[in-house]
């Protein structure tokens, strides 16, 4: 086996598995083939195929088993992870479990994950039931379960089978990835991110993810399991890997690329799972911190920081006037809780220059009286020294020139300067 310094040498498991439970009350009404047989037309191939296929053969079981026989799955974490309380009213009622479990070798398609969750939803179809994904602890829907499997172009969203949950410690956020040991690659993880950017971080593991489990598979094409598969110490993320492991590849802007260094982190706990680390690139200056607030600022590009302009009367003047006569709205949707999932507000200020105003972006963090806006600078002010890439500022309203919306592709909602300064219409000042 080649080690360089360029690549991370990785192990490969022999085999993987995966487990789906169907809770109900009583026997099942038909049997787990007569249930698949149902979804002809409605799946897509391969996986209605590789479903039936598996059924026949020894690398998937499907057994129905008194509930008191499996230890109580717990409520809290099923809640943590969207149970409704109608799905866990179900689960607390049922008499039985139907167990799908699959087993397949590591590599691309991940048969035993997409005809383990293709049986399992058709079983629960077919009893007006729910799907119990084992791995990601996670009530599914049956359609929602379907949906999230291969379509006709063999096309998933990552986020259909892999999440992120974080948690909060003395030096930041820790993220981690929850999905990627489905595939036989280790999870990843990344420690003291800045808490302003708990979606758009969660957004860019998710990229990451996506990058790295491309070289994964590749790795794992040939007709052989290697022991071991190389990845690039160097990992590449960009906005289209984000758009499309969110499956909005046609959303994409054209950011520049994102390096973040790979690192090894094994257990020292045997019952412990390793991890795969995305730390800055080697000789970074300053905290980790920064670099992730400037990585989430280039791979959410669709508005521009440290932007100036002059000139009133012309189409600049009009998109300001528009974004500051919905300020108040935005503010009343910000603290209502009513932005769209996953989104973030940001709003962009003059800060007084010996030239004239310099205009930033900022995300908001809080924004609890109508005068004044609590948050974190989207990047550098050549006029403050202060004003740093996550350095917290305090906003005064009526400095307020424009705000947008963005979620993991871009902005959806505000940026009029932004679309101005796009089109041309309006110059920058040096």
């Amino acid at each position: 086996m080649l080690i360089t310094d360029d690549f991370l040498p990785v192990p490969v498991p022999e085999s993987l598995s995966a487990t789906y439970l169907v809770p109900m009350t009583g026997l099942p009404k038909v049997s787990a083939k007569t249930a698949v047989a149902a979804l002809t037309g409605r799946l897509a191939e391969p996986v209605h195929g590789l479903a039936r296929q598996m059924l026949d053969s020894p690398l998937m079981s499907v057994d129905t088993r008194p509930i008191t026989e499996f230890p109580e799955l717990p409520p809290d974490l099923l809640t943590a992870f969207g149970a409704t309380e109608a799905q866990l009213a179900r689960l607390a009622a049922a008499t039985h479990l139907v167990v799908v479990q699959a087993e397949y070798r590591p590599g691309w398609p991940p048969a035993h994950e997409w005809a383990a969750r293709a049986v399992a939803a058709a079983v629960a179809e077919s009893v007006d039931s729910d799907v119990v994904d084992v791995f990601g602890l996670q009530f599914l829907d049956p359609a929602t379960a379907l949906r999230s499997l291969p379509d006709e172009h063999g096309r998933i969203r990552l986020v259909d089978w892999v999440l992120v949950p974080y948690s909060s410690d003395t030096e930041g956020l820790w993220f981690t990835t929850k999905g990627l040991r489905r595939f036989g690659l280790l999870e990843l993880q990344t420690q003291g991110v800045p808490d302003h950017l708990t979606r758009a971080w969660g957004a860019v593991l998710t990229g990451a993810a996506r990058r790295l489990l491309r070289d994964w598979t590749d790795g794992l094409s040939g007709a052989e399991v290697p022991a071991f598969v190389q990845l690039p110490v160097l990992a590449t993320v960009t906005g289209h890997d984000i758009a499309v492991a969110y499956g909005n590849p046609e959303q994409h802007g054209a950011t520049a690329p994102v390096l973040l260094r790979l690192e090894l982190d094994p257990a020292t706990d045997p019952e412990a799972d390793s991890f795969l680390s995305l730390r800055p690139p080697a000789g970074h200056p300053g905290p980790d911190g920064r670099y992730y607030a400037a990585a989430c600022a280039t791979l959410f590009a669709g508005i521009q920081p440290d932007v100036r302009y002059a000139r009133s009367g012309d189409a600049m003047s009009r998109a300001v006037a528009t974004a500051r006569a919905a300020l108040g709205d935005a503010r009343a949707r910000y603290v209502a809780g009513q932005l769209p999932p996953e989104s973030q507000l940001v709003v962009k200020y003059g800060l007084p220059g010996d030239d004239g105003p310099e205009y930033v972006w900022a995300g908001v963090t809080s924004w609890e009286t109508p005068e004044r806006i609590v948050g974190v600078s989207a990047s550098d002010a050549a006029t403050d020294p202060a004003v740093k890439i996550g350095a917290p500022v305090v906003i005064e309203a009526t400095d307020v020139v424009d705000w947008a919306v963005l979620n993991a592709t871009g902005v959806i909602e505000g940026g009029w300067t932004q679309a101005v300064l796009d089109s041309g219409e309006a110059p920058k000042t040096p």
